[in-house]
């Protein structure tokens, strides 16, 4: 008597659980309630006759049987979609915008997700401002954009709130008397409105000092000592220091990240729903663990590309 095949959509709760960490994580990337992913594993493990994971108040961690399976299953839904893909006379297409200052050092992680969610899919990112981002988005030149909250929006996916700080190069000091010195991006840009507003409402005379190109050259100036930058925490480079407080600077807000897309279904929506999964889970590794600058993000991008390389 032939076996009964395994139930490939529990067996993909069971892979988002695992890289993810998390039921509820896994739960997001699915587009189904975390309760609906604790019961497709529960029939899984029955259908296997083991358990595949510890259960813990605050840890989701594989059992020894977990972890050998964890490399079959990835086998399993690979071999699955590229099965489906033999009726596919050309490849989808999936064109993302991300804004420069959402992108972040874990951008290679999160690709890497993508691909592995669906090996089949053409993947096109470009990276720029939010407000160039929105105007392609809005002639249909890309699918979908990631970005952040832009004035005079009101649509767009929740996908989390990052906060952000006043950041320097260790060590730096402002002169006495002279206005805050700014390293910046280039208009328009939501991070430099936010950043200019708050002071000014606060009264704290500051002054442009660095306008850069994108995220990295902004970052390269505060390393060099030229000033203060506002940044998330996970866009930090290595040995910046929050200055805020001791310069008596506001607090600044925490900024929305926001998915918006066409897409209503397909590989396309679930690589959509796998990145926005991914991204939820660095912007709480970032800000859960502020004093590893930059760290949680390169360990997440050195992970996932091992896991998909693994996967193929």
């Amino acid at each position: 008597m032939m076996e009964r095949p395994l139930d490939l959509q529990a067996v993909q709760a069971f892979v988002h659980i695992a890289e993810l960490g998390s039921f509820t994580r896994a739960a997001d990337a699915l587009q189904t309630t975390q309760a609906a992913v604790s019961l497709k594993l529960k029939r899984l493990e029955a259908r296997l006759g083991c358990r595949l994971v510890e259960r813990t108040p605050r840890h989701v961690q594989l059992s020894a049987r977990g972890a050998v399976f964890l490399e079959l299953a990835r086998t399993l839904l690979q071999a699955h979609s590229q099965a489906l893909s033999l009726g596919t006379a050309t490849r989808q297409r999936l064109s993302i915008g991300i804004s420069d200052h959402v992108a972040g050092p874990e951008l290679p992680a999160l690709i890497a997700r993508m691909n592995a969610q669906d090996p089949q899919l053409l993947i096109d990112i470009r990276i720029g401002s939010s407000g160039d981002l929105l105007q392609h988005y809005d002639r249909r030149e890309l699918d979908a954009v990631i970005v952040r909250l832009h004035a005079g929006r009101s649509d767009g996916e929740l996908i989390a709130d990052e906060p952000f700080g006043w950041w320097a190069a260790p060590g730096w000091q402002p002169r006495a008397g002279e206005p805050l010195p700014l390293a910046t991006l280039a208009e328009p840009c939501g991070v430099r409105m936010l950043a200019t507003q708050t002071l000014d409402a606060a009264g704290v005379r500051w002054m442009e000092v660095f306008c850069g190109g994108g995220v990295a050259a902004v970052a390269a100036a505060v390393m060099a000592g030229l000033g203060v930058a506002a940044l998330a925490p996970r866009m930090l480079p290595p040995g910046a220091v929050d200055v805020g407080a001791r310069l008596g600077l506001p607090e600044l807000p925490h900024l929305p990240v926001l998915l918006h897309t066409r897409v209503s279904g397909g590989p396309k929506r679930d690589a959509l729903a796998a990145l926005s999964a991914a991204y939820r889970s660095a912007v709480r590794g970032a800000a859960a663990e502020p004093s590893h600058h930059g760290a949680p993000a390169a360990d997440a991008a050195a992970q996932a590309v091992a896991v998909a390389h693994q996967a193929r």
